[in-house]
Formats: C-alpha cells, sequence, structure tokens
C-alpha cells in the first residue's frame, strides 16, 4: 500500500549520519578508477568521492581523464538522478599534483613555437573538459568541500551546482603563485559564482586564502555545516531532495540554467519554450500536479526513468 511505498523511499530524502559516516568510505579507489572512490548511497545518487588521501587528493594525470570517463558514464546512468562530490582523508583537495603534472607541461613537443603552441593548446582544452564535464552533466553535482580546496579544486568546484563546506574549509586561488593564469575554469565560472567582481580579481591575483565564512557571505558556498561528517549528511539530503522529484523537470533545469548564464535573457525565455514545447508532455506533469493536490511532496511518486 502507500504506507509501505512511502517507507521504501524514505531514504532517499532522510539521509542518515550513519548513511554519512559509511560514505567517509575506507576502501581504496573504485577500479577501474585509481583516483576516485564511486559509491551508490541510495539507488538514485551516485557519490563520487576524490580519493587519493595519501596524496592530499592532489590531480594527477590519471584523475584528469577519469573524471571524463566518470561524469560521461554518470550522464548517460538513467538510475542516477543526483551526484555528490567529496574528498577522502584530511582535505578535500590540494589542487595539480605539481610533481606529476610538470613533465606533461613543461616539456611540450614540437619543431617550432607554432607546433609547441599548437600541442599544449590542444593538452589545454583536453584538461578544461575535466571539470566541463561536470558542467555538461545534466545531473545536478552537490559538492561538499572540507579542509582545504586549492588551485584547480576551485576551478573543479565553480563547475559544479551546488556548493557546501565545513566551517574549517578555505578556498585558494593558487595558480599565480606557481607562475600561470588559471585555464581550467576558474577565471570563467568564478565571476558567475560570485556577485563581486572586485573580489574575484583579489582572490585571482594575490591567491590569499578565503575562508568559510568569506565564502558563505560571497555566495562561494550556500551552507556551512559544523564538521565532514553533518556536511555530507547535508550533501545527501539535498541529493534525495533532487532525486526525488521529476527526472525531466531537474534535468531540465539544470541544462536552462547554465544556458541562461551564458546567453541574454530573451534568448534564454526562446530557449526554454522551444525545450518545454516537447518536455510539457511528460506524464510526470501530472503525476507531480497530482502530489501537489494530495498535498504531498512530489518525492511521493515514482516517475520513470530518464
Amino acid at each position: 500500500g502507500q504506507q509501505q511505498h512511502s517507507d521504501r523511499h524514505k531514504g532517499l530524502w532522510l539521509p542518515s549520519q550513519t548513511v554519512a559516516r559509511a560514505m567517509s568510505s575506507s576502501g581504496g579507489a573504485t577500479p577501474p578508477y585509481t583516483t576516485l572512490a564511486i559509491s551508490r548511497p541510495t539507488e538514485s545518487i551516485t557519490h563520487v568521492e576524490l580519493h587519493r588521501p595519501e596524496k592530499r587528493n592532489a590531480m594527477n594525470s590519471a584523475f584528469w581523464s577519469e573524471m571524463v570517463t566518470c561524469f560521461n558514464e554518470l550522464s548517460e546512468d538513467p538510475e542516477c538522478r543526483a551526484v555528490v562530490v567529496s574528498g577522502a582523508g584530511k582535505l578535500f583537495t590540494a589542487g595539480i599534483d605539481l610533481m606529476d603534472m610538470m613533465n606533461n607541461v613543461l616539456q611540450p613537443e614540437g619543431d617550432d613555437t607554432a607546433r609547441i603552441s599548437w600541442g599544449l593548446k590542444k593538452k589545454i582544452r583536453k584538461f578544461q573538459e575535466t571539470f566541463s564535464v561536470i558542467e555538461k552533466c545534466p545531473k545536478p553535482v552537490v559538492v561538499a568541500i572540507h579542509g582545504a580546496c586549492v588551485g584547480a579544486g576551485v576551478d573543479m568546484i565553480t563547475a559544479c551546482d551546488i556548493r557546501l563546506c565545513t566551517q574549517d574549509a578555505w578556498f585558494q586561488v593558487k595558480e599565480v603563485d606557481i607562475g600561470l593564469a588559471a585555464d581550467v575554469g576558474t577565471l570563467q565560472r568564478l565571476p558567475k559564482v560570485i556577485g563581486s567582481q572586485s573580489l574575484v580579481n583579489e582572490l585571482a591575483l594575490t591567491a590569499r586564502k578565503m575562508y568559510a565564512d568569506e565564502a558563505k557571505s560571497s555566495g562561494l558556498v550556500s551552507r556551512v555545516f559544523a564538521d565532514k561528517e553533518a556536511m555530507m549528511a547535508g550533501a545527501l539530503q539535498i541529493a534525495g531532495e533532487i532525486a526525488g522529484r521529476s527526472p525531466v523537470a531537474v534535468q531540465g533545469t539544470k541544462i536552462n540554467l547554465i544556458y541562461a548564464r551564458n546567453h541574454s535573457v530573451a534568448d534564454g525565455l526562446d530557449y526554454i519554450a522551444t525545450w518545454n514545447m516537447s518536455m510539457l508532455q511528460t506524464e510526470d506533469l501530472m503525476k507531480s500536479a497530482q502530489a501537489a493536490l494530495e498535498k504531498k511532496s512530489p518525492k511521493t511518486k515514482t516517475y520513470s526513468k530518464l
């Protein structure tokens, strides 16, 4: 009956601290991955954990390609309706693995300047794709940040949809400190995330640390939690709220929010009109309307996979 049905789905949106605890995985990376641990806290939520704790989750060559494989799969996976990203160990990420990556970038090959540059551009575009796949994935991505989030970590979180952090978290746009302008997303996305261009400029030009309270007041994160366990429970709860609603509505919303960020209001309105002329013809609309009439949450309905 209805009672039993709602019990079965309760886990979706009332994650217990125990589930959150289990999410701080003790195991290693999940094969075939060597830098990521993938788990399913509930049937419709995927947890992607940066998993090189002994290296402070520094991003090595493997990481840059594994993220692409992982998010391309999640984009296509009809079971997955929301994603939570976090970091294993003491902190979220120390950014690029300098030792590992320097060989990659500092010895470019080619017969002359033009050819070397051509090759480098190809490499940079490939690195950019590592975080762009998060944005291209139609499933909303909630990122949960504890401890440090440095350099490429900031590039990564700006590509996520919802950012949460712990009270002890700090953020640093580190690239100028290692002699380059950030090139995998921070300079393009951070100004769209934080309202203040002056603050963005200051962070990017001075490489100073920004702590949780300022991250919250500036809009980089929407919530700050006392500790990692509370944050993971919060991340799961938000993901559960998302996963319990119509995937047609949720994924259409993400895609149109990103479109609107990059286009004029008129273009955005035109895009959603064209989008919804087909998407309104979904049975999810009747199901959700029915829930509203019954004064129930849309999460009490079962929506078919997308």
